[in-house]
């Protein structure tokens, strides 16, 4: 499942051309640690990689150093890379920020207001995961829920806080999907969706900002549990 990067960047263009090598390397690349196709511990040289991309080193190496800015891997002189685990203290430090952050975006959407159009976009990723959880497909409600945590923050028009939001986001993106299965079925999630939606269509700042942030305290709490209960100490 791509990630809000991912989904920023994919069909995005660099003034009006198509993407450089480097910025294929560097979304496909995420794309597979993300999706635990690269793992954490998997390990690689730099001219394994162009091979599998079907590119030179050089876009590869420059991919390589703007995943290492991101804490993603760990680039090793004449060895190449190795993909970064996520500890458990790791996952507690992202969702204390995720928490305060997209808590802040939440009152900022609702006491500036939207319009029936962005309101919408929220109602249709709210419907989408009651739709995903009626068919037990949790990962296409894993998708609308990340679609209206995306929305959420994009419409605060704060592109700081947006950078800021993505990047733990995307670092949260292995240990949601390691344990997506393994949760009880997140039917108190939607209703907390609703809620905020709910509050954002009163313009009501305080109680927007008041539901996102007992639902990411609670979210942040359940994922931390069932990696420890399962043994799950690295992703």
């Amino acid at each position: 499942m791509a990630t809000t990067a991912l989904n920023d960047n994919r069909t995005a263009s660099r003034g009006g051309q198509r993407l450089s090598q480097s910025e294929r390397a560097y979304q496909d690349l995420k794309r597979r640690i993300l999706d635990n196709e690269m793992p954490a511990g998997f390990q690689a040289l730099e001219q394994e990689l162009a091979e599998l991309l079907g590119m030179s080193r050089t876009p590869v190496r420059e991919a390589l150093i703007r995943l290492a800015d991101e804490g993603m891997v760990e680039i090793r002189p004449r060895h190449g890379m190795r993909v970064l685990p996520i500890s458990v203290a790791d996952m507690r430090e992202i969702y204390e920020i995720l928490t305060g952050l997209e808590s802040t975006a939440a009152e900022i959407v609702a006491s500036r207001g939207l319009s029936e159009q962005h309101l919408a976009a929220l109602r249709e990723a709210v419907g989408d995961m009651d739709t995903a959880l009626a068919r037990d497909d949790l990962i296409a409600w894993a998708s609308a829920d990340e679609r209206f945590h995306n929305l959420l923050v994009e419409y605060s028009g704060n592109e700081r806080l947006r950078t800021w939001v993505n990047t733990c986001r995307d670092q949260a993106h292995r240990a949601r999907m390691a344990t997506l299965r393994l949760r009880p079925k997140p039917v108190a999630s939607n209703e907390d969706h609703a809620a905020v939606v709910a509050a954002i269509e009163q313009r009501d700042g305080e109680a927007a900002r008041r539901i996102h942030h007992q639902h990411r305290v609670r979210a942040g709490a359940m994922l931390v549990e069932l990696l420890e209960l399962h043994g799950i100490t690295q992703l």
